[in-house]
């Protein structure tokens, strides 16, 4: 269960990242509640997960994938460019993500 909390958490870390663009400044009413609401979601669902997870483990991956999806999803919601320098921050940042998951197991 801690993974597919993690996996809830993600969501709402990403949701709230690209929500924060769309208050423009939290002077936006419903996007702001929007925005409010996905962090908060998304740390309850965190804390679940942690509740079995290291915390390192939990808040690198929650952080890690949740800016490689914000960055993707920006790149197609707000026409974005996803640059080579990106890519290979992806790719480490993916990398990271394995090596925990495996570290995790150990």
């Amino acid at each position: 269960m801690a993974w597919l909390f993690l996996a809830i958490a993600i969501v709402f870390e990403i949701a709230f990242a690209l929500g924060t663009n769309a208050t423009k400044g939290f002077t936006k009413l419903w996007p702001s509640v929007f925005t409010v609401l996905a962090a908060a979601a998304g740390v309850y669902a965190l804390s679940l997960s942690l509740r079995t997870l290291d915390v390192a483990v939990g808040y690198t991956i929650w952080t890690g994938v949740g800016a490689v999806g914000t960055v993707v999803l920006a790149s197609v919601l707000y026409k974005e460019k996803i640059t080579l320098p990106k890519i290979a921050s992806f790719a480490a940042i993916i990398a990271g993500v394995i090596l925990l998951k495996f570290s995790a197991a150990l």
